[in-house]
């Protein structure tokens, strides 16, 4: 699940003063009002009924269209051949998203977010046509480049969406539907793209999902009017905001940040890792991932990200600290029961269904529970159910544990995203000026791919090399990569509230 991700039509005019800081110390939004009283706190409420669930099926689209092209890519090599380049069908929309990203938050930012959500999913679709439609794999990757980078761009302009909409109160409740919008996908998703492949073809199942994007955009036409720049006053400026966007050296920043990541994607590949002669050009390989990304990524997060600094800085780090530790254990999680357990495919997939369930669970418990729960709290506690679920999933490794250990362990920590996710959406808009909130969204986002990529980078060639060791070693020194990064967001999440 990598990920879960998030424009718009008017926004409020009226307005009751500002409610009272957040437990994060945060300036919070306005929250509108109709007729002197607040509004309802459920995003389906009439008012927001029809954009709430535009924004969903976006997301769910999404959603199922990663999983989906997951479980189809192997017949697109059978079809069209290019195995040299399955890899890089996945690696190419993340490299791209990181562009996408970049470029829609300068975008909403000064031409609020209506015109980089409408081009990212026309982007999007785009790419979905093109892959759809292609007679080679090289064709293919190029489609599944423009997919990434409309994909990364609306999903920026949905964060600047919900902060422009919507309250304060109800901005959570979005971010948890967001993430149920990841659960059907989940548990159905595959199913239904192995069953086009079989009995439509491949090509439907990236041809189908531009199809079903003119619902969600019809549903979304009252959030799509052009909004004016929000008005920045001195008392709204935020230590440690995101820089602001250069143009096309911030875009050449996100495009060296791109390269870097499919840099290290590349030379993570374990089969590079297999035979001595391969592992000279992997090292060269990473060398110039990790350059590019010295190079691309600094001045694309707020100041003192990688220092830990209070307030948003910490956000954006936690946010990639438990983004990677999560991912780089799912990577593993199934080869270990399907390799080490004996399980079939089927049984360990449930172990990713319940995560997923866990975390939707999760989402919706934070969303509920706003101003009730201290923000530092949530993180701390939402990390440490990361890092021990991990360590209890890694137990699988011995046969004399019951595999039940691992699944209960993986549940947890999908519990532990859950309520994390929301909190750090939330507290990125709550910490940022109105006319800072699509760059430092798009911080947050660029910060978790790229933590991904280089966790993924460094635990592929980790694998490789300690398998011939025992599959024990290997498996144990991946989970305890990701496991070490939980524990480590859970130790800075403390340093979210602003000095």
């Amino acid at each position: 699940m990598t990920t879960t991700t998030p424009h718009g039509g008017s926004t409020p005019t009226n307005a009751t003063p500002p409610t009272a800081p957040t437990a994060a110390g945060a300036r919070p939004t306005e929250a509108p009002v109709r007729g002197g009283a607040p509004t309802s706190t459920s995003p389906l409420d009439p008012e927001h009924r029809a954009v709430t669930l535009g924004m969903v099926a976006l997301v769910a689209l999404a959603a199922f269209e990663q999983l989906a092209v997951t479980t189809t890519m192997p017949s697109v090599v059978d079809a069209l051949g290019g195995l040299s380049l399955y890899a890089m069908a996945f690696a190419a929309p993340v490299a791209a998203g990181v562009l996408g990203m970049v470029a829609a938050g300068g975008w909403a930012d000064r031409r609020g977010h209506a015109q980089p959500l409408l081009t990212g999913v026309a982007l999007f679709v785009i790419g979905l046509v093109v892959a759809g439609t292609a007679t080679t794999m090289e064709t293919v990757v190029g489609g599944r480049l423009v997919q990434g980078l409309g994909s990364g761009m609306f999903t920026v302009a949905l964060y600047v969406l919900v902060a422009r909409r919507y309250s304060d109160a109800v901005q959570p409740r979005v971010f948890s539907a967001f993430a149920a919008a990841w659960i059907l996908p989940s548990i159905v998703g595959p199913a239904i793209a192995g069953a086009i492949a079989e009995h439509l073809g491949w090509r439907w199942v990236f041809l189908a999902v531009p199809l079903l994007t003119v619902p969600a955009l019809l549903a979304l036409r009252p959030a799509l009017h052009p909004t004016p720049r929000p008005a920045t006053h001195p008392d709204e400026a935020q230590d440690g905001g995101a820089p602001r966007p250069g143009g096309r050296v911030q875009l050449l920043r996100a495009a060296a940040a791109g390269a870097g990541a499919l840099a290290l994607h590349r030379g993570g590949q374990p089969e590079l890792w297999e035979h001595a002669d391969d592992r000279t050009v992997a090292i060269a390989t990473l060398a110039l991932g990790l350059a590019l990304l010295a190079l691309g990524v600094p001045r694309l997060l707020p100041r003192g990200t990688l220092r830990a600094a209070r307030g948003l800085p910490t956000v954006v780090l936690v946010r990639g600290l438990t983004g990677a530790a999560f991912f780089g254990a799912e990577v593993y999680l199934p080869l270990l029961l399907i390799t080490e357990r004996g399980l079939s495919q089927a049984v360990a997939g449930l172990a990713l269904t319940g995560a997923a369930l866990l975390w939707s669970a999760g989402s919706w418990l934070r969303g509920h529970n706003e101003g009730r729960w201290d923000d530092r709290r949530v993180l701390q506690l939402g990390a440490l159910a990361l890092g021990v679920g991990i360590a209890l999933a890694a137990l699988g490794v011995w046969t004399a544990v019951p595999v039940a250990v691992s699944m209960v362990g993986w549940g947890l920590s999908g519990l532990g995203m859950g309520v994390s996710y929301p909190t750090l959406s939330v507290l990125t808009l709550r910490l940022s000026a109105p006319s800072e909130q699509g760059a430092n969204s798009s911080a947050l986002q660029v910060n978790e791919s790229l933590t991904v990529a280089l966790v993924l980078a460094a635990s592929g060639p980790l694998f490789a090399v300690l398998l011939p060791v025992g599959p024990v070693a290997a498996f144990l020194a991946c989970f305890g990569l990701a496991g070490g990064l939980a524990i480590l967001g859970a130790g800075v999440a403390g340093r979210v509230r602003a000095a």
